[in-house]
Formats: C-alpha cells, structure tokens, sequence
C-alpha cells in the first residue's frame, strides 16, 4: 500500500520522534490522516484478533515518553505496548540502555475498556521502574508473566490509584501488523506487530 510506505518513509530515522525536526512533523501528521483516511477496519475496537498481540512503537508525538530519553547516562531503547483482550491488559514497557550491566525499564500495567468503536478508556494500576538485572527482566514476554502472576519486583515497584491515573485512545488504523493511536493529551502513537 502508497500510503503506507509512505508513513514508514517519513518515520525512518526519525527515532521513534526523538529525531524530528518541525517539517519532519508536518510531513508525518499528513502521511498519518492520509493512512487513517484508509483504516480498512472501520471499528477497530472491535476487531480483537488485530488489536490483540504484542505491537513495538515505531513514532510518537508523547512528551511522557520522549522525554524518557532525557535521563543522564541513559538513552531510550524499545518500547514495546502488549495487549492482552481475554484479560483488557494493555503492559508498557519501555527499555534503557547506558552503563554496562545497568539496563533499566519504566513499565506500567493497565486496564482497558471499550468506549465505542474506535475508543478505549485506560487506567493505569501498576507501575514498575529498576534496573533489568535486578528485576530479572530478559525479554517483555516473561517480564508480563511474571507481572500477571503479581510478582513484586526488586524495583520501585507501585501500585497506581486508577481513578485517578486514566486517559483514552482512539484507535484511527489498524491492519495486520500496523496500528495507529491519537491520545487524550494529543499524542499520536505508531506501533507494528512485534
């Protein structure tokens, strides 16, 4: 599909959007309500087969998650979005890398709820941050076992008020092994099947 490639293209060593400059933006904006214009799944919500499964974020427009990048010593790895529908989790996880032998991850765990066809409500009830020597973490797929087992964590590791830690997103596109997100704070998110 033109218009994919062309999202793809105008993302492309951009680093997830830590990289873009104002033009860069302009011209991912468009490429994005281009590509949205062609969802092929006009309630996406609803196509749990698509939504469900392991997505790595490709772009966003997220303050909260660019300005991870900003810790001293540190620069931002993968982050990976795991939706789990049997169970409406949605498991965050985003990976650090800097000094040898002191990887960290940020990761929050949430609930989700369908709002409409496009929409979900989020809230947020768990939240791990530490070093992934300590929590033990080698890969997200093990790491979400053990927070579904509600293991505690050798790590600051808190549990969120989530009345009071929410938000939405709409679901704009899904396929296949693409999804496109526009958050409650504005943020626009890009992710790929894992």
């Amino acid at each position: 599909m033109l218009r994919k490639a062309d999202l793809f293209e105008a993302i492309a060593g951009k680093n997830r959007g830590l990289l873009a400059t104002e033009q860069d933006l302009q011209a991912i904006s468009t490429a994005i309500a281009n590509l949205e214009d062609m969802n092929p799944t006009p309630r996406p919500v609803e196509a749990l087969e698509l939504l469900n499964g392991n997505w790595r974020l490709l772009y966003t427009t997220s303050k909260a998650l660019l300005n991870l990048d900003r810790f001293p010593l540190y620069k931002l790895g993968q982050i990976y979005q795991y939706i789990r529908v049997e169970t409406n989790s949605v498991y965050n996880i985003a990976e650090f890398y800097g000094l040898p032998y002191l990887e960290g991850l940020v990761s929050v765990a949430a609930k989700f709820e369908p709002v409409s066809g496009y929409r979900i409500s989020v809230k947020f009830d768990r939240s791990i941050i530490g070093l992934q020597s300590l929590i033990g973490y080698r890969e997200p797929d093990s790491f979400i076992q053990q927070i579904e087992a509600d293991t505690k964590f050798t790590a600051v590791d808190l549990t969120l008020n989530s009345s009071e830690q929410q938000g939405w997103l709409d679901i704009t596109y899904i396929d296949s092994n693409l999804r496109i997100g526009r958050g409650n704070e504005g943020s626009l998110f890009v992710l790929t099947k894992a």
